[in-house]
């Protein structure tokens, strides 16, 4: 038994060697942390900034997509069809939102191009620092915005910065964007009111219809809904909606 047991140490030790050795090989090395970090970064810590910051961009995308595009007016305007429609859950939310959305990218079209073209591409090429990536690819937004905003707006936030607009080009975006996103929800009160219009005199139609004829326990929304339905599909009126809202950015 002890002949066996002396063999079996003997063989654990072999098999262990090479494990040993390689760790002393790999501990011997001297880790290069200059290797980790690219030309032109002024230190770990400053990488590991703009490394949150990236994180911080990335997880606040879905927020600035909204805040910076067409999709407030375009959801907005969904939202009032869908309520002057009468029906709660019918386009479903995800069927909105991807209706919103693809018009969203249809309208920006020339702006996420010339944003890649100018900003995003020659930074993955190194051939631009990640400030003037920033300030390229703000650049189109920035025109959009300015483009479609409400000079009222855009002054009230001047004014509660406490600076002059003296310019359109300097304006800065801590105030362009929120000006821009109220200008926005405006404009899409404006057609979400235009979208309600006929709905309304449907509905004032059918509850005279229904009084004169002594219905009072019957609701008006019962019967005026598939009256409103046949309107809208008669009428076309995902084409005349949508087609509308894509040419009000044009």
């Amino acid at each position: 038994m002890t002949f066996r047991s002396s063999t079996r140490h003997l063989v654990s030790a072999a098999a262990a060697l090479p494990l040993v050795l390689l760790a002393g090989a790999a501990a011997a090395q001297e880790l290069d942390l200059s290797a980790l970090l690219p030309d032109g970064a002024g230190s770990a810590s400053g990488r590991i900034v703009q490394f949150v910051a990236l994180i911080t961009v990335l997880s606040l995308a879905p927020g600035l997509l909204i805040m910076v595009t067409s999709f407030t007016r375009m959801i907005v305007a969904l939202s009032f069809l869908r309520t002057g429609l009468g029906l709660q859950t019918t386009p479903a939310n995800i069927v909105v939102i991807s209706l919103a959305l693809f018009m969203t990218f249809y309208v920006m079209g020339p702006v996420f191009d010339r944003a890649w073209q100018d900003g995003i591409k020659p930074l993955t090429q190194n051939e631009i620092t990640e400030e003037e990536a920033y300030a390229r690819v703000t650049e189109p937004f920035r025109e959009f915005m300015l483009e479609h905003v409400r000079p009222r707006d855009l002054e009230l936030f001047a004014e509660l910065a406490g600076v002059e607009v003296t310019a359109e080009e300097a304006t800065e975006l801590r105030m362009l964007v929120p000006a821009f996103m109220i200008s926005e929800l405006r404009r899409g009160f404006e057609i979400g009111f235009l979208i309600l219009l006929p709905f309304l005199v449907i509905d004032l139609i059918v509850a005279t219809l229904i009084m004169s004829m002594g219905m009072m326990m019957m609701p008006p929304t019962v019967i005026g809904l598939p009256f409103k339905v046949l309107f809208f599909v008669l009428i076309d009126g995902w084409n005349l909606i949508v087609g509308s809202l894509v040419r009000s950015f044009a």
